[in-house]
């Protein structure tokens, strides 16, 4: 950091993963409320990224209700949570697998709301498990919650939205969009299949003033991704160009702009939101400023080439 009057370097702020934590989950302004009147459904809100994502929709001003399949007591911290923020909240239990309980679900969203402003659709399952290994039923539970789950809450949104002006649907993407992921086999096929489900529902329900978009998450620090990886934060963060692991309010954050007045003509889109870990390619060189010591013979050879190729 530079101090324009002296001219002189000042000593950058140090900051931990703790003081980042609470640094983002508190942004924000409390008078800039963006979604001040709107509301929102999230699926799958009871913890993890869906739980950041439905307090940085509080934080903006918006009504939400949470989504919840089995963990009753999470969904209550999580609306506990928004309430502290001022927010109307409310639980509403449903298996976005069923097409009986996503019906259930919405009528019950509709006798709270008198419209639906915004839909996520974050609830998601994943099986970790080889190509040549993967169960059946793990395929099959993947593919309905994560891909049919989306379609089936998606289609009753937008009949709702349709007789109400419309609205914005938002899709929790991932980053194995981009790049496959070994191992997660049905979890990268369901999201590579949520990418054109939003694109399709994008181009089809424009006309009616919806708007449907994607946010792809790269490594999110959760939980989950904590139990499963003591060293998940630090292992990733050295992955991401900006040299830091996500956090779910940098997911919300995301959803809050598209869901927003300020996205207004952004529509079957995705939002990477992985700190340009996974749009760096896979490259085999380490390429050094040429007159640098720690160059090694073989980086300036590849310099020297470069530069004769830029010159023809």
């Amino acid at each position: 950091m530079r101090d324009e009057k002296e001219n002189v370097e000042l000593p950058a702020k140090k900051m931990t993963m703790k003081s980042f934590e609470n640094d983002i989950s508190t942004q924000g302004s409390a008078s800039f409320k963006p979604l001040k009147g709107m509301t929102a459904l999230v699926t799958g809100a009871a913890q993890g990224v869906g739980k950041g994502i439905a307090i940085q929709l509080a934080r903006a001003g918006c009504a939400v209700a949470v989504n919840y399949r089995g963990h009753r007591d999470l969904a209550l911290d999580t609306m506990g949570e928004l309430e502290a923020l001022g927010c109307e909240t409310f639980l509403v239990q449903g298996d976005i697998r069923s097409s009986a309980q996503v019906k259930k679900m919405f009528d019950a969203v509709a006798q709270k709301f008198t419209h639906l402003d915004i839909l996520v659709n974050n609830a998601g399952t994943q099986t970790w498990a080889p190509l040549l290994e993967l169960k059946e039923a793990d395929w099959d539970r993947d593919i309905e919650t994560n891909l049919k789950g989306t379609f089936l809450c998606l289609q009753a949104a937008a009949r709702w939205m349709k007789q109400t002006n419309g609205g914005s649907i938002i899709n929790i993407g991932s980053g194995c969009k981009k790049v496959p992921f070994p191992r997660l086999v049905s979890y990268s096929a369901s999201k590579g299949g949520i990418e054109m489900l939003t694109r399709i529902a994008a181009t089809e329900l424009g006309r009616y003033g919806i708007r449907v978009n994607c946010v792809a998450p790269g490594a999110i620090l959760i939980d989950r991704t904590k139990r499963e990886d003591p060293q998940y934060a630090t292992i990733w963060g050295k992955e991401a160009s900006l040299g830091r692991v996500g956090m779910p309010e940098d997911v919300g954050n995301a959803v809050v702009y598209l869901a927003s007045p300020m996205a207004s003509y952004v529509t079957g889109q995705t939002i990477w939101v992985d700190g340009g870990a996974f749009t760096k390619p896979s490259w085999p060189y380490v390429l050094k400023d040429e007159d640098s010591a720690n160059s090694t013979i073989q980086d300036r050879r590849l310099m020297r080439a470069a530069n004769r190729s830029e010159a023809r």
